[in-house]
């Protein structure tokens, strides 16, 4: 069988596992506030996500694919070293994604997958096969690794401010509010909960469907950068079953070890969110799931009870989204080191 065949072959069925350990790794950010306010069972919660979850990367374009899928250029490699290469990114991005999740840590999927494929570029083609975007950022336009990393950057502190103020705007609406509102508060969560899985697929799966389209291009099976439906529906299925297959170990870091939630706090955290990831997606930036629901909960903490936020846990995890980029590259250099040795 041809070597670009197999290798071709291969990538796909990593992008699929990687998109699979993006669900399984993002399922605390989608369902943690909904099990920590009691609004859904963990059955009701997995199922409810899961269905709105493959609706995401079906009805949410392709922008974020095009902007992931165009910032790296392997074409001038030849088909078997530009595939070795996107291989070896994709093993890092997994890799430090299991790590991070066995170590119950709520690390960025797309922080991962964009050092893991930055790295072992730079080290088997040269940092000019990256476009980095900086130089055309001093022109107003968004592009590149410029444009990841302002959406990964910004997201967070959007996603505190956001969430600081609409908690605040809750609680003067429901002053005075009798405590059978919760009940309320728990059924409205269905919405939101779905809101949020929605917007989670369609911006973190088109990162899987970007990267894929970027595989069959690089093999010559596509003659131009375009999704194909079958890939949507791939991705949209690993990343759902991903989900349905939870990170149950980062549920308790993000429900309960940032701040206690309670209905008021998993409906604001949630909608929030989905607001949030869902602008981005419609922008074509690929933001990162965990860091907008963190910062999330840490903002509705801060406008109610500063003292009560759990800020060592909340360092802890900064600390980590800081170190993935490079442990990501890091672990994604070291696999291409040694596939050239055997090779």
């Amino acid at each position: 069988m041809d070597a670009v065949l197999i290798l071709a072959t291969l990538a796909i069925f990593i992008v699929l596992f990687f998109d699979y350990t993006n669900g399984f790794h993002d399922a605390a950010n989608v369902i943690a506030t909904v099990i920590a306010s009691r609004a859904m069972t963990p059955v009701q919660a997995v199922v409810i996500v899961g269905f709105f979850e493959f609706l995401g990367p079906l009805l949410g374009g392709t922008a974020v694919a095009n902007t992931i899928g165009k910032f790296i250029v392997l074409d001038d490699l030849g088909k078997q070293a530009a595939l070795t290469v996107l291989l070896c990114g994709l093993g890092g991005a997994i890799a430090w994604n299991l790590l991070t999740w066995w170590r119950g840590i709520p690390s960025s999927s797309s922080h991962a997958l964009v050092g893991g494929l930055a790295g072992v570029v730079m080290l088997a083609a040269g940092t000019d096969h990256v476009i980095w975007g900086f130089s055309e950022l001093t022109h107003g336009h968004l592009t590149g690794v410029a444009k990841v990393l302002m959406a990964l950057i910004l997201s967070p502190l959007l996603g505190f401010w956001f969430s600081f103020w609409l908690h605040r705007l809750m609680l003067l609406l429901l002053r005075g509010a009798r405590p059978s509102i919760n009940r309320n508060l728990r059924n409205l969560q269905f919405v939101t909960a779905a809101s949020l899985a929605f917007s989670h697929g369609a911006n973190d799966a088109q990162k899987s469907m970007g990267i894929l389209t970027l595989v069959l291009l690089l093999g010559g099976f596509i003659d131009k950068f375009e999704v194909p439906l079958w890939v949507m529906f791939a991705c949209a299925g690993a990343i759902t079953l991903g989900i349905l297959s939870g990170g149950w170990r980062i549920v308790r870091t993000l429900g309960f070890a940032i701040y206690k939630v309670r209905p008021l706090h998993a409906l604001d955290s949630q909608l929030t969110s989905a607001t949030l990831i869902f602008g981005a997606s419609m922008m074509g930036a690929p933001v990162s799931t965990t860091h907008v629901v963190a910062t999330s909960i840490m903002g509705i903490g801060a406008s109610e009870r500063p003292k009560a936020v759990r800020w060592a846990k909340a360092r802890d995890i900064v600390t980590t989204w800081l170190i993935t980029i490079p442990g990501a590259a890091l672990m994604s250099s070291a696999g291409y080191l040694v596939v050239r040795i055997f090779n």
